[in-house]
């Protein structure tokens, strides 16, 4: 499996985000054969919506799937207490993180959970999301919920 090239759609999506003004987060969804379903991006301070997040767009732009267990799950950072319990719901197999060094969120919890959590460690991931907290970093306190 291409785990790179899947990352790289997310992180195309993660770099829209960026340039309409919010947070640079952005994930896709695949098939087990590779073959791409959904992606999106993290959309809240365009919208207004406390809960787009990067995961949540590209999973509701999936639409209705009958199983979610044989669907990979890319996100350009670990997911957030709120998007793991998305994944936990809908029983997505595997999840694979552009990075967890800026924030870890939910990652240990999910694989405890025996969900298949990889780690790619992006370069890429990292500098994009650490120079955005460091220049916004009441948006990303928001996006976290942290006072």
């Amino acid at each position: 499996m291409d785990y790179e090239a899947m990352l790289a759609v997310a992180v195309g999506e993660a770099r829209a985000g960026l340039a309409e003004g919010g947070i640079p987060i952005g994930a896709a969804i695949f098939r087990a054969d590779g073959s791409l379903v959904s992606s999106g991006h993290n959309r809240r301070v365009q919208e207004g919506d406390p809960s787009a997040h990067g995961e949540t767009d590209a999973f509701r732009r999936a639409g209705r799937q009958r199983s979610y267990r044989d669907l990979i799950l890319v996100t350009t950072l670990a997911p957030c207490w709120y998007c793991s319990g998305l994944i936990r719901q809908f029983g997505f197999g595997t999840v694979v993180l552009g990075e967890s060094r800026n924030f870890e969120g939910g990652a240990k919890w999910l694989a405890e959970l025996g969900i298949r959590v990889i780690d790619l460690d992006s370069a890429e991931c990292v500098a994009m999301l650490s120079e955005y907290v460091r220049n916004h970093p009441q948006v990303w306190n928001e996006d976290i919920g942290e006072e």
